[in-house]
């Protein structure tokens, strides 16, 4: 008898240890490679403190353990990554369980702060630095140009710096940012973006949240956008929710996703000009970088000569670089639920600032004026693949293709 309330005990205790959560399958229609990929587990039983979410490949030879991460709040997914290149029609099969096991787990992009940056690094090589702290310009230069909330540096796997902040022609000019430029409050213009018009500026408010996890770290932070130019107290004109995670992809290639999302509190909003700045992702690029050593190429084959006002859906931007490869560069990805997507893009022309310097950026206000409602969420994707050597056309439209949706996922 008390062998069998043994038993039951221990099968009420722990009925869904060893239990299949889900099966699915994927499906694709398009080449992919490096793919993030996720599904909901709403209406799944998944949420448990006696067991952990492991999730397998159902291959010819067995089952493979899968690194996998859970992603709660509103609606709770299950995110993984598909490394490497997977051809068009591909199908891959997998099952979802509860085990009383831990799961294995791969190399952690790890996160560590200090008094002014928060950086992500994988195996102690930088990926980059978010600039928490107020940086002010160099000595001699108006302290109106300081600042904090930037990306700055951002390297590459091989260890160049791509980003560049302060340049004596631009100081307000900040690695990885997006602040917005001819905005109007009300009949008032307030720019965010040109610091010495003393109209505004952005800042850092607080993390929200900081991650680490086998398949993605990351963290999201609070900026705001500052008007000066109203009665009283300067007010908050906008709150920028910034999203930034690196996936899991090792040390050959970084994939960063930079996600925006912006909502205003005033009365009235907030109109954002039609200008060929503003917004979006900004990217000013390494001082190295002039005419004669960078290039553009977009997914429309536009380069550095005719990509300025264009639209696209991806442009790599790369240039000459001192790792063993001897290139190295970025691609920047516009994801579809933008606004004004394929994304308008500010591209310097090959004679800026004399010597050619690198700057780029989608604009999503680049043509036509956006206004923002008060209390509504806007939100702008981005996805950046950092590399070294060189990256083709082909290539970047299979990261494009990852970035702009799921493959077709069957759930038994």
């Amino acid at each position: 008898m008390k062998n069998l309330i043994l038993i039951l005990s221990l099968l009420f205790t722990f009925p869904l240890i060893g239990q299949q959560v889900a099966k699915f399958t994927l499906k694709t229609n398009d080449a992919r490679i490096d793919d993030p990929i996720s599904i909901s587990l709403d209406g799944m039983n998944y949420n448990t403190d006696k067991g952990n979410l492991v999730l397998y490949e159902i291959t010819g030879t067995g089952e493979k353990q899968i690194p996998c991460q859970l992603e709660t709040g509103h609606s709770a997914r299950l995110w993984f990554v598909l490394k490497g290149e997977l051809p068009k029609n591909a199908e891959r099969n997998f099952v979802l369980k509860l085990e009383e096991k831990a799961p294995e787990q791969a190399t952690l992009v790890m996160l560590k702060k200090d008094y002014k940056d928060l950086s992500l690094l994988v195996n102690d090589k930088p990926i980059l630095n978010y600039r928490h702290a107020i940086t002010y310009p160099p000595d001699g230069v108006d302290p109106i140009f300081k600042r904090s909330g930037f990306i700055h540096p951002l390297w590459s796997p091989g260890g160049e710096v791509l980003t560049r902040i302060q340049a004596p022609d631009h100081y307000h000019h900040y690695g990885i940012w997006g602040p917005w430029t001819h905005t109007h409050i009300d009949d008032r213009a307030v720019d965010f973006w040109n610091l010495n018009a003393g109209q505004g500026t952005v800042q850092f408010a607080g993390f929200l949240s900081e991650v680490e996890g086998a398949v993605f770290s990351g963290f999201k932070a609070l900026q705001q956008h500052i008007d000066f130019g109203a009665k009283g107290e300067d007010q908050i004109a906008l709150n920028e929710i910034l999203d930034v995670r690196a996936w899991n992809l090792g040390e050959g290639v970084w994939m960063v996703d930079y996600t925006t999302s912006i909502n205003s509190p005033l009365k009235n909003g907030i109109m954002l000009d039609a200008y060929r700045y503003g917004g979006g992702i900004g990217f000013r690029a390494t001082e190295k970088w002039n005419k004669d050593n960078c290039t553009v190429l977009t997914s429309d084959n536009k380069t550095r000569i005719d990509a300025d006002g264009s639209f696209a859906r991806w442009c790599i931007v790369e240039g000459e670089s001192a790792t063993s490869a001897g290139r190295s560069g970025i691609l920047f990805l516009s994801h579809p639920s933008n606004r004004m997507h394929p994304e308008p893009m500010r591209v310097w022309p090959i004679d800026s600032n004399g010597r050619g310097d690198m700057y780029f950026e989608f604009v999503p206000i680049r043509h036509v004026e956006w206004k923002l409602e008060p209390k509504n969420e806007y939100t702008l994707k981005y996805r950046m693949i950092i590399f070294d050597g060189k990256l083709n056309a082909e290539t970047a439209e299979k990261y494009w293709n990852s970035f702009a949706s799921n493959p077709k996922i069957s759930i038994e």
